[in-house]
């Protein structure tokens, strides 16, 4: 980890996650500081670990190098607005509120030439299993983004890309995700519950196989296509499956799922990126 001062502005679950990762990761404690104006979730972050807390936003970047923005959207213009008077020019400024674009974050803050870096992490993140993309504006430097990525390793995979606009195809893809295979772990369960299994039993036999079925995915190196063909026998069971979710349009439907989830992150970064009257 490399040695710096943090701040979070949002003591919320994705920062508590992002905490607890850093920590675990030998970052000091002391070294992390956390604004929200609950004080009953500073109060439950400090009885789990041992950073400094402020109702402040502006004492809680006083001497940060990095400046996480963890709160809701409609809340980071406000926010950021109230930054401009005690932000430094050194400062790095990493937002993880979803939909928000760097153009209008940077409006805000009212310092042209920050430091901005944008991150989507997705929830799988609160039990260090997250994959987040980011991306960087042209005053982030080497060392920032090294910094940048290895605050986001700290709850799992952290990718960069090359263009922002990308952003809304990491949110239908990642950011919306895990609702995907939940919705398809629980329509597994409910039609095993339907074969005579019993509830839980239907329950453990769906997660372990989507937990196997990814880390397989994950350690083999090969294309899911390629795995798939793997464990389907010609004339077997697994293929009469296949053959019925493929009947059903399984692939369209997951096409035009993602494209309306990207199309909708869209609209939201444009309603999200207006100016308050």
């Amino acid at each position: 980890m490399i040695p710096c001062k943090l701040a979070f502005i949002g003591g919320g679950n994705m920062a508590r996650s992002l905490i607890g990762g850093l920590i675990a990761n030998g970052m000091p404690a002391e070294d992390i500081h956390v604004a929200d104006k609950h004080a009953a979730t500073l109060e439950s972050l400090n009885r789990q670990y041992p950073v400094q807390t402020f109702t402040s936003n502006q004492h809680a970047i006083e001497g940060a190098d990095v400046i996480i923005i963890a709160v809701k959207p409609q809340q980071l213009q406000e926010v950021v607005k109230a930054l401009h008077s005690s932000w430094q020019e050194k400062q790095l400024l990493i937002s993880i509120a979803a939909g928000i674009r760097i153009e209008d974050i940077s409006r805000w803050l009212n310092k042209p030439q920050t430091a901005i870096v944008r991150a989507m992490p997705n929830t799988p993140a609160l039990v260090e299993a997250g994959a987040t993309a980011l991306f960087a504006n042209e005053y982030v430097n080497h060392q920032q983004h090294e910094l940048a990525e290895s605050i986001l390793r700290a709850c799992g995979l952290a990718i960069w890309l090359n263009e922002e606009k990308h952003m809304d195809a990491v949110t239908a893809v990642s950011g919306s995700g895990p609702a995907y295979f939940f919705l398809v772990m629980e329509a597994m369960e409910n039609a095993a519950i339907e074969l005579g299994l019993p509830p839980e039993t239907a329950r453990l036999l769906c997660l372990e196989t989507a937990f196997g079925a990814a880390k397989m995915a994950l350690e083999s190196g090969e294309s899911a296509s390629t795995l798939r063909k793997q464990v389907t026998s010609p004339g077997g069971t697994t293929e009469r499956a296949i053959h019925e979710l493929e009947d059903g349009g399984l692939h369209g439907l997951f096409e035009n799922a993602l494209v309306a989830a990207a199309l909708r992150a869209r609209e939201l970064a444009n309603e999200l990126g207006q100016d308050h009257a």
